[in-house]
């Protein structure tokens, strides 16, 4: 599994508000395209993104799903991203002096990319996440400075 953490200036709260924003995922996670659709009760369990990853014109349409959520704690998703793969992703947000830490883990658990040795899933991984947490810190920081 590939760990990545990041520091976010803002409280819990306005930090578990991107996540719980379906529509702001296309924005921060490196590789996802576009958002067709997000389920209504995003973020309950079993609630799904429609969304395309890749470059156009090579998009790929699939989608990502809540496998277990803790409101303003944790967020637990099924990512796919076929024909690559499928990943498990957890989200765990701890909140000290008015600042969020977002610990992001992912790990591929099926498809062609979950035959690759582990340290050579964490070359490609580790990177892509560490900007995706950089992109969200933007959103949740940018959302904080507006209220």
């Amino acid at each position: 599994m590939v760990e990545v953490s990041l520091r976010v200036s803002a409280p819990l709260e306005q930090v578990f508000g991107v996540l719980a924003d379906g529509w702001s995922y296309a924005s921060w996670v490196v590789g996802a395209a576009h958002i067709r659709e997000v389920d209504a009760d995003w973020p309950a369990p079993g609630a799904r993104i429609h969304h395309s990853i890749g470059p156009w014109p090579l998009q790929v349409k699939d989608i990502t799903t809540v496998r277990a959520v803790v409101a303003g704690r944790m967020l637990e998703l099924d990512a796919r991203m076929w024909p690559l793969g499928a990943a498990h992703i957890r989200f765990d947000l701890i909140e000290a002096g008015g600042a969020t830490t977002v610990r992001m883990r992912e790990e591929v658990e099926k498809g062609p990319l979950s035959l690759l040795p582990a340290p050579v899933q964490a070359l490609a991984l580790t990177p892509r996440n560490r900007e995706s947490l950089r992109r969200f810190a933007d959103l949740a920081e940018r959302r904080q400075a507006t209220r």
